[in-house]
């Protein structure tokens, strides 16, 4: 995991200094690193629940839900987050908010139907961990200039850098749409492998918790055995797609490097070797 937030860190560095290189202004770049990182930190959680239509429950009208965690917070030494529900039948899970004060934790009505106590508690303490390890802020920071990236690819066709041809200037442009598609591509991969470390620790984070890793064993194979609809709301694509309990969607051996999360047959292996860990 070292070495690949170390490659992220090189790549980005790189991609600044052919920002600069290219006369992009300076204080530019720093307002719009500024803005957007500060809209990311302080309202990443809101953000996240509208788009995925996810409503703040009470305790009055969730009791179990608020129990189970509290439970599963004394064992993590976390205080307690905010709980939210989404009305689908898909069964999924995922945790935002910025910091471990101000986090939100979601479950869709289908989990809570398909699974039982100890697996509900088991993919809630995977939750957790992902709040524990702070992931939301790790991807927003490892997403953010693959998003600037992803953006000159797309705009800069339309838009180029001002000025006209006979100035140079298409050249400039043609330059800086490879030079940022290379990294958009480069560092989807790289961000792809950090959130498949990321989702392992936070299995080994629920199984250290609960001390029952058979249990989330369970969750994932119920979960990851559902049919997956055309429109599933794991597909949001960024920092958070990476905080869901099961991937969006399972593709060939090739497509894994894409893949946020490791396969179901890595995960259950990890945690039958934590299993055996915490027995001896």
């Amino acid at each position: 995991m070292l070495l690949t937030m170390f490659l992220l860190g090189v790549l980005y560095l790189a991609f600044l200094a052919f920002l600069l290189s290219m006369n992009v202004s300076q204080i530019w770049i720093i307002l719009f690193i500024g803005g957007f990182m500060f809209l990311q930190y302080f309202y990443s959680d809101r953000m996240v629940l509208s788009s995925m239509g996810a409503r703040i429950v009470s305790e009055s009208e969730a009791p179990r839900l608020h129990d189970m965690v509290r439970r599963l917070c004394q064992n993590a030494d976390l205080p307690m987050p905010r709980i939210a529900v989404v009305r689908t039948g898909m069964a999924n899970a995922f945790a935002t908010g910025r910091n471990q004060n101000n986090a939100v934790v979601a479950v869709t009505t289908g989990i809570m139907e398909r699974l039982n106590e100890q697996e509900l508690e088991a993919v809630l303490a995977h939750e957790l961990t992902h709040v524990k390890n702070r992931d939301m802020m790790v991807m927003t920071i490892a997403t953010f200039l693959s998003s600037v990236a992803q953006l000159i690819v797309q705009w800069l066709p339309f838009i180029g850098f001002g000025g006209d041809d006979r100035e140079g200037n298409s050249g400039g442009a043609a330059l800086a749409f490879l030079v940022s598609l290379v990294v958009w591509i480069v560092s989807i991969i790289l961000i792809r492998t950090l959130s498949r470390y990321r989702e392992f620790a936070a299995d080994r984070g629920s199984a250290i918790i609960t001390g029952r890793p058979a249990n989330l064993i369970s969750a994932l194979k119920k979960i990851s055995g559902q049919k997956i609809p055309r429109e599933d709301l794991r597909r949001m694509d960024g920092p958070v797609s990476a905080l869901f309990i099961t991937p969006a969607i399972s593709g060939s051996a090739i497509m894994q490097i894409f893949s946020t999360h490791p396969t179901l047959e890595a995960r259950v292996a990890a945690l039958e070797k934590i299993e055996l860990e915490l027995e001896g």
